[in-house]
């Protein structure tokens, strides 16, 4: 089955009207969730998987089912509604997830992070990337070991693979053995960044921006490129331009140095979603500049806020961002200053991009994907694939 949720040309497609549901969409579900997540730190994979679970207890809330989340014994719980929690004490990490898990609930499993127990069959397993593939000098040797190992194994037994945009199918297609055909599309979504509120937020108070600013999210992991912008910071200085990142460094990633930055380079580390949203709404624009990514859920946050985008033109930036960005070569440092001098220099232009990436933002629903999820699992308890 091939559910893919959004087109591959960079228009948007209209969003269909409501269907009746039939008979067998009524049918009650029941299954289980790898809630590892809940015990990471949240970048955009486990993004992805907490707004998928709260989407999918809403719709299992209106539709009919149950659901069971399990844990290791630490992280903090959403209030679910439908879906029940369950806590383990025994094993941590990957030990917990390969051994502990698969003995607590053998209905269909759902897992949203890129890994799941080798030894289940009846899974559904979210692979958000093959940037260990594509770009494997980013991380550290232990992680490329531990999905170099798992990812082959998962593909050959997991019931249904998943992945957040076309261009991760067609990589992931490459790298492991399983088709293109056999991936389902269930991309990231746009909704939660209307539960920010950068009213709340004192950040730019308190650091003081009094010049215009280009911002960055992300961690200093060579895929992500963040050096490139850097190397502009004297050329944007003479403009009157500052650089504002935020993100860290996680633990996965190779360590990439960097020099001492130039004075109108703000790096500030991790900041809470209020922040975030002060931060967005008041820049310049957002730069992305990564090599390769999976989705780019940055790209859609920064639309749905009104911030205009300059992005990569690899991988699956020009999937996601369609015609509502300026895209630059990501080895190209010039053509990414002529963007910012355009944006800088034109009020219009920035009214142009902010409105076409508001539009484009609400073609990525989790809402939607979280429906993908349920129809998967329906189809798989039916015997239908």
């Amino acid at each position: 089955m091939n559910v893919d949720t959004l087109p591959q040309s960079s228009a948007i497609a209209p969003t269909p009207a409501p269907r009746a549901p039939s008979a067998t969409m009524t049918e009650p579900l029941s299954f289980a969730i790898n809630g590892r997540f809940l015990t990471q730190p949240v970048t955009g994979v486990q993004r992805y998987a907490r707004e998928i679970t709260a989407h999918l207890d809403e719709l299992l809330l209106e539709q009919g089912g149950q659901a069971s989340l399990y844990l290791p014994a630490s992280g903090d719980v959403p209030a679910y509604r439908v879906i029940q929690t369950r806590r383990s004490q025994r094993l941590r990490g990957h030990f917990w997830e390969q051994m502990t898990l698969p003995a607590l609930d053998h209905r269909f499993l759902l897992n949203l992070c890129n890994l799941g127990p080798v030894v289940r069959n009846r899974q559904i397993v979210c692979i958000h990337d093959a940037n260990v593939a594509n770009m494997p000098a980013s991380y550290s040797l232990a992680f490329r070991a531990v999905y170099g190992t798992l990812l082959p194994l998962l593909v050959r037994r997991a019931a249904a693979i998943t992945t957040v945009s076309h261009f991760s199918a067609a990589e992931l297609a490459r790298h492991l053995p399983i088709a293109r055909e056999d991936i389902v599309v269930l991309p990231n979504g746009h909704e939660h960044v209307f539960r920010w509120d950068a009213s709340r937020s004192s950040i730019r108070a308190k650091h003081r921006f009094e010049r215009p600013y280009v911002f960055i999210i992300g961690s200093r992991a060579r895929h992500k490129n963040v050096a490139m912008v850097l190397d502009l910071a004297k050329a944007l200085d003479d403009r009157g331009i500052d650089i504002v990142v935020t993100g860290g460094q996680s633990s996965i990633f190779a360590a990439e140095e960097h020099g001492p930055l130039a004075p109108n380079v703000r790096f500030m580390g991790f900041v809470d979603d209020d922040d975030l949203a002060a931060l967005l709404q008041g820049a310049l624009c957002l730069l992305f500049p990564s090599f390769t990514e999976g989705f780019g859920l940055p790209i859609v946050e920064a639309m749905a806020l009104g911030c205009p985008v300059i992005s990569s033109d690899r991988a699956s930036m020009p999937e996601v961002c369609g015609d509502a960005a300026l895209l630059a070569p990501p080895d190209q440092p010039a053509a990414w200053l002529r963007h910012i001098e355009s944006l800088a220099g034109s009020d219009t232009l920035r009214a142009t991009f902010t409105e076409r990436g508001r539009k484009r933002a609400e073609a990525y629903s989790w809402r939607k994907s979280a429906q993908g999820y349920l129809d998967i699992i329906r189809e798989r308890q039916a015997g239908k694939a």
